[in-house]
């Protein structure tokens, strides 16, 4: 059902993104950023992470049938990498290796190429994300109104990080350390569940008809 692959999309594409935790991201990226700057990035960051997705959405499975890999082996690959960076936020290692990638990438890059990298990618729009949107399109089977559906939904969520770019330092002072690890590992699990369903899904599909 429609309804069913919505709740999915949000359900997956919101945990994957994690709006709240990048954030507190987005405040050290551009730490000593005025205002107008900050909104300018988070802006930049959630079109371009928008378009990655949308791409990915748009022309994933083609990719894939030109690779000669059938969507249910990429089903089960996916739910494994998603379920990898599920056992990540359940542990905490996740923000440990993200805000890694993000001051490496602060020294390199220029304050004016922040938005495209680190914010949209890896970050917002990473291996995590690009999974979901190729595994969900491809739950779609080209049926119009479950595509169009999927990518408002990526386009909400990508909303959502720029809401929450925008409220980030309110966020943090809100939340605190505590807050933020709480929901990071229950958002962990919830992924996690969604991951494990991707994989029954391929292998259902792989499996030998009685």
């Amino acid at each position: 059902m429609l309804g069913d692959f919505i709740t999915s999309a949000i359900a997956t594409l919101l945990v994957v993104a994690d709006p709240v935790f990048m954030s507190a991201l987005f405040l050290g990226i551009t730490n000593g950023m005025g205002k107008e700057q900050r909104r300018e990035v988070a802006l930049r960051a959630s079109i371009i992470a928008f378009c990655i997705l949308l791409a990915a959405g748009l022309g994933g499975a083609q990719l894939l049938n030109l690779l000669g890999i059938s969507l249910s082996a990429f089903r089960i690959a996916g739910g494994l990498l998603l379920l990898s960076a599920a056992a990540e936020m359940v542990f905490d290692r996740r923000s440990q290796r993200l805000q890694a990638t993000a001051e490496q990438a602060i020294t390199v890059d220029h304050v004016r190429n922040i938005a495209a990298f680190p914010l949209a990618i890896p970050l917002m729009a990473g291996p995590g994300a690009i999974t979901a949107m190729i595994l969900l399109a491809g739950r779609a089977d080209g049926r119009i109104e479950y595509l169009v559906s999927l990518y408002v939904v990526a386009g909400l969520v990508m909303a959502a990080c720029f809401a929450c770019f925008l409220a980030a330092e309110r966020i943090s002072k809100i939340m605190g350390i505590t807050g933020r690890a709480v929901l990071t590992r229950l958002l962990g699990i919830i992924l996690a569940a969604l991951a494990v369903q991707f994989i029954i899904d391929g292998v259902v599909a792989l499996s030998p008809s009685p």
